[in-house]
């Protein structure tokens, strides 16, 4: 089973923008809705009048070294740089995008 998320957006271009920025591709655009693809995780933003800001959009990435690359490209909006978390045996960091949505940049270390 495959699956899209969905959030509203007030800056539908400048998201769009930051997260193709982060080397997603369009997957589809439709009249108000563009839907991207990262690998297998796809997520869309449609012009709204209210921005949907809860959850957080998590990149997972093979390597500490893809998790680190994604920091390289973001560190102006990352929360710190990429650590350990020794509760979930994960290589993390967290951003924001324009509307202030938390940006998970991660990899699994786990046996």
């Amino acid at each position: 089973m495959d699956g899209i998320v969905f959030f509203g957006t007030e800056a539908h271009d400048e998201v769009v923008a930051f997260y193709r920025d982060l080397g997603a591709d369009v997957w589809l655009e439709q009249p108000d809705c563009t839907i991207l693809r990262a690998g297998d995780f796809r997520f869309g933003f449609c012009a709204r009048e209210d921005a949907d800001t809860d959850g957080i959009v998590t990149f997972v990435f093979e390597t500490r070294a893809g998790v680190d690359d994604a920091y390289e490209g973001i560190s102006g909006r990352a929360d710190g740089e990429p650590r350990y978390n020794e509760t979930y045996e994960i290589y993390q960091f967290f951003a924001e995008d324009p509307e202030d949505r938390t940006v998970e940049f991660q990899t699994f270390e786990h046996e």
